[in-house]
């Protein structure tokens, strides 16, 4: 386990509890990839450090940290540029991590699958590349050497070229994958496909298990499940697929994005989305925007879906005191009722609230279910009508 301390900045953009809600969420991203959080660093500015992302003042701090408590590991909330990482690890003189590249630890530790491994490894060299400057330093300081820097940069662009070709292999491979599960989602026949996106740390593979009896891995850790799992599902006498995707997580790395897209065609050949929120999650609006928003980028934000509404056992609205006057009534204190008739009224049926570890309100759940997909059936195969029945 590495002692760490994590970094982030507050700016006009980036507010202090928005800052506490990403580094709360970089805490659990650190545990999931075995560190353990000794200390954060929080600093105000209206914008980044082009050198040093933070201030001299907060380096010295966190300087001066670092050596008197055994600190192995920096971890800055945001994407470091490759100057600013090389920077930093000079002063610390220990390793330093940004948020993407954290989360590329985490999907190399979980990935179990060829193609999994296949789509991180693309990512962490596509990471890499740019970076490859900081390994030849110790080059850099000895300028005055003959025949030093030739060689030096000589191997940088060996190391370049070694990589480019490694992407170029790996992208070849993801698109022989690719080519295969495409035939393997074809024999699917006509079933009407279904697939479960949301956050990481949602649920997903919870459902997932609930709804197949099936024993899909789940644990209460960010991104618990890469590998996409398809289960064959059927409600009342109404057989349908339905699939568990990668979770979305906010400043998703862009590596991650192109890496997965392949993984995330199980979204875009979906007919139907049933998105996962975790409404026990003081900033869920947020996670619903970071969802959807990936989503638009993969071109499948306007396909039918219904929101479900996970972990109602773990909500808990902010108290508050009706007789205080002084003190604003907000949205964190609303009761799963009251956020009933917010936005989410308009939902109409395609809302639903469950407990998937306690077992609540499951049959509404496979109710809507077995009607959603029962229209897109019937619209497909109409002369089935009579076999499926709708449920009131």
């Amino acid at each position: 386990m590495e002692n760490t301390v994590l970094v982030g900045i507050v700016t006009k953009d980036q507010g202090v509890e928005k800052s506490k809600d990403y580094l709360d969420e970089l805490d659990f991203l650190t545990i999931t990839a075995g560190g353990i959080v000794v200390k954060r660093f929080v600093q105000k500015m209206s914008m980044p450090n082009p050198k040093t992302f933070i201030g001299s003042g907060k380096i010295s701090e966190i300087k001066d940290f670092i050596m008197d408590n055994n600190i192995s590991t920096v971890i800055f909330d945001d994407e470091l540029s490759p100057t600013q990482e090389r920077n930093i690890s000079k002063i610390f003189n220990c390793k330093v991590l940004d948020r993407t590249n954290l989360i590329l630890d985490i999907f190399a530790q979980r990935a179990t699958t060829s193609y999994a491994k296949t789509q991180v490894e693309l990512a962490q060299c596509q990471y890499l590349l740019p970076r490859l400057k900081g390994m030849w330093t110790h080059l850099e300081r000895q300028k005055g050497g003959i025949g030093m820097r030739g060689p030096g940069e000589t191997e940088i662009e060996t190391d370049r070229r070694i990589v480019r070709d490694k992407i170029s292999l790996l992208k070849d491979k993801i698109r022989s994958i690719d080519k295969q599960m495409h035939v393997q989602r074809g024999n699917r026949g006509k079933l009407i496909r279904v697939a479960i996106v949301g956050y990481t740390n949602v649920g997903k593979s919870t459902i997932m298990n609930l709804l197949s009896k099936s024993k899909v891995f789940a644990e209460d850790k960010l991104f618990a499940t890469l590998d996409t799992t398809v289960r064959k599902i059927v409600i009342r006498n109404l057989p349908f697929l339905l699939s568990d995707t990668v979770g979305f997580i906010r400043k998703l790395p862009t590596q991650l994005i192109e890496s997965f897209k392949s993984t995330l065609d199980e979204v875009r050949e979906a007919d139907l989305l049933l998105h996962v929120v975790d409404i026990s999650h003081t900033n869920f609006e947020e996670h619903i925007s970071a969802v959807e928003k990936t989503l638009d980028e993969i071109k499948t934000l306007d396909k039918p879906s219904i929101m479900l509404f996970n972990k109602i056992d773990n909500y808990k609205p902010v108290d508050f005191d009706d007789d205080d006057l002084t003190v604003e009534r907000t949205n964190k204190n609303f009761t799963i009722h009251e956020w009933e008739q917010t936005w989410m009224n308009k939902l109409g049926d395609k809302v639903k609230f469950i407990s998937a570890l306690n077992k609540t309100n499951i049959e509404e759940l496979k109710s809507c279910l077995y009607n959603e997909v029962r229209k897109i059936h019937v619209t497909r195969f109409p002369y089935n009508d009579f076999l499926y029945p709708e449920i009131d």
